[in-house]
């Protein structure tokens, strides 16, 4: 076990994340690899790329508005267009940044009425950049832009090119840092996943367990809870990525997905309970879950490729879909980093064309899905690792190698209740090889009496 995890607080007595070291490495990386391009600079408007170049942020609020821009120039250091007084907040406490904090903003999606010159302002701002630099005849690298910003660079001369890609190859590979950021996440979600389970029970709500789940995470320091998918009874087959105000109920499976960010750094992390017991058609549908996902894990090392990985998983139609493209992220495993879906991609729509290598200090999930033979009730499991130089290391730590059962035992006159039965109870009754007419005969004894 070589991946560690600490204290969520700094101290002088022991060296934990080194956040000088992290901002330093991700920022090599990425000139590196810029400088091996064909680009001459980077301009991002994804904030979890901004974070990554600059060691910025302002709050999840900000995520979908494509209001702040960075620029990384070859050969130099990036420059920070931020939201107003944020700009200068970073000249203060974000000394790696300096006067190279600036204020500017884009459109907000196109809230600012075109008139107003947002998106002209910001590419002559980039142009000013780029030919103080020589660099203006060259590609400029974006991430992802709002088409009228877009006109605006190419109407000043600007030839634009796909950024995403390098960023994406740059976010690839994990610091040391990176990892232990990743880690300590899962580790909050491991104790989000015990508080739960011990409040599972009949008429809890989908809703309120997301409620829970996101008390415990941001106790214990989350900087944002991006999402709880509660799914439970009849809702997980098939799945529907989103969760509802439904009361669980006595035999119901329950799963989760749990995705937050700890000092950026995601979860995608899901389980599987049982309210009270599982059908038989429940557990089964767990344990195919379960051995599809270790096949893959088991297989995992340096050097093998997605696709190697996507053959020892169902095809679509083995599970009740017509094609991959229907079943996709069902069988599936994603890169997280600062954000949830990175590269590497698993999945039969894309990998067995496409495949991409698996490389030492890459970070990602694979995640299984099987239907149970009921027809209405389904497992879902997720485990997290890291790729080592001769295998790789999960650290999703909460118990999933067995379907658990939560709730309280129910005891009757017999003794407790089994974990494994049918949800309705007349069916238990004749599972057990009792007649119907038995149990009318010892009531109607009961009454002589």
């Amino acid at each position: 076990m070589a991946i560690k995890t600490y204290g969520l607080m700094g101290v002088d007595w022991e060296e934990r994340v080194n956040f000088e070291r992290l901002r330093t490495q991700r920022l090599m990386r990425i000139k590196k690899l810029l400088k091996e391009s064909e680009m001459g600079a980077l301009l991002c408007f994804d904030m979890n790329n901004i974070r990554y170049i600059t060691a910025t942020h302002i709050g999840t609020w900000a995520m979908d508005k494509l209001a702040r821009f960075s620029l990384l120039p070859q050969d130099d250091e990036p420059i920070m267009w931020d939201f107003g007084s944020a700009a200068r907040h970073h000249q203060i406490y974000c000394p790696w940044l300096g006067e190279r904090s600036r204020a500017g903003i884009s459109t907000q999606r196109g809230a600012m009425l075109p008139e107003s010159g947002r998106a002209e302002d910001v590419a002559k701002k980039i142009r000013v950049e780029l030919e103080e630099r020589g660099l203006l005849n060259q590609p400029l690298g974006v991430d992802v832009v709002e088409l009228p910003v877009l006109f605006a660079l190419q109407a000043e001369g600007i030839k634009v090119v796909d950024g995403q890609q390098l960023m994406q190859k740059a976010r690839l590979i994990k610091t040391q840092d990176e990892i232990t950021l990743l880690a300590t996440a899962c580790m909050m979600v491991d104790a989000a996943y015990d508080e739960l389970y011990r409040a599972l029970r009949p008429g809890i709500r989908e809703n309120e367990c997301v409620g829970l789940v996101s008390k415990v995470l941001y106790d214990l320091g989350s900087e944002h809870v991006e999402g709880v998918n509660a799914i439970s009874g009849e809702r997980c087959s098939p799945h529907p990525h989103v969760y509802t105000d439904r009361a669980l109920r006595p035999g119901d499976p329950a799963y989760f997905d749990i995705l937050h960010s700890y000092n950026g750094y995601r979860t995608c992390y899901y389980r599987t309970f049982v309210v009270g017991s599982a059908s038989q058609a429940q557990v089964d549908a767990y344990k195919r879950c379960r051995d599809i996902l270790d096949r893959a894990v088991n297989a995992i090392k340096p050097g093998v490729t997605t696709a190697e990985i996507v053959k020892l998983w169902p095809k679509a139609e083995e599970f009740g879909f017509p094609n991959e493209e229907a079943a996709f992220a069902l069988q599936y495993g994603h890169g997280v980093g600062l954000s949830i879906w990175e590269k590497p991609i698993f999945s039969r729509l894309v990998s067995l064309d496409h495949p991409e290598v698996i490389e030492e200090g890459m970070v990602f999930a694979l995640e299984t899905f099987w239907p149970a033979a009921a027809g209405w009730s389904a497992a879902r499991i997720e485990e997290r690792l890291i790729v080592t130089k001769d295998g790789c290391e999960v650290i999703t730590r909460f118990p999933a190698e067995q379907l658990l059962v939560a709730g309280v035992r129910y005891y009757s006159v017999d003794g407790p209740l089994p974990t494994t039965r049918e949800t309705q109870s007349n069916l238990n009754v004749q599972s057990n090889g009792n007649r119907p007419e038995a149990v009318v005969t010892g009531t109607n004894e009961r009454r002589d009496r």
